[in-house]
């Protein structure tokens, strides 16, 4: 099993940046493909990104490209994402979640482990 624990959430005016963190325990952290998921209040569940076991391969939804970025530190156990340039649109509890095959742009599926979330707040 993987425990996923996300922090760096906060409020942020539009225009500015935050970069979200996702540790995990266990040592099977690089067996698995990890996806960062979004969901807004009153609205389901989103995929943001995702990046294969070993960084090699990511996706990223269209309403984030360009300004968010995947990457994973095996060594570390933790998978990060760095977003600029934030809208309001933005705002959402994100989480981030494993899964043993790499399924970019899922909803969900596939992934079996999840972390509590981290809740972002963009500002106009």
């Amino acid at each position: 099993q993987v425990q996923l624990v996300e922090s760096g959430g906060g409020l942020v005016q539009a225009g500015g940046s935050l970069r979200l963190s996702c540790a995990a325990s266990g040592r099977t952290f690089s067996s698995y493909a990890m996806g960062w998921f979004r969901q807004a209040p009153g609205k389901e569940r989103e995929f943001v990104t995702a990046i294969s076991r070993g960084g090699g391969t990511t996706s990223y939804a269209d309403s984030v490209k360009g300004r968010f970025t995947i990457s994973r530190d095996n060594a570390k156990n933790a998978v990060y994402l760095q977003m600029v340039s934030l809208k309001p649109e933005d705002t959402a509890v994100y989480y981030c979640a494993a899964a043993r095959t790499y399924y970019g742009g899922s909803n969900g599926a596939g992934y079996d482990y999840w972390g509590q979330g981290t809740v972002v707040t963009v500002s106009s």
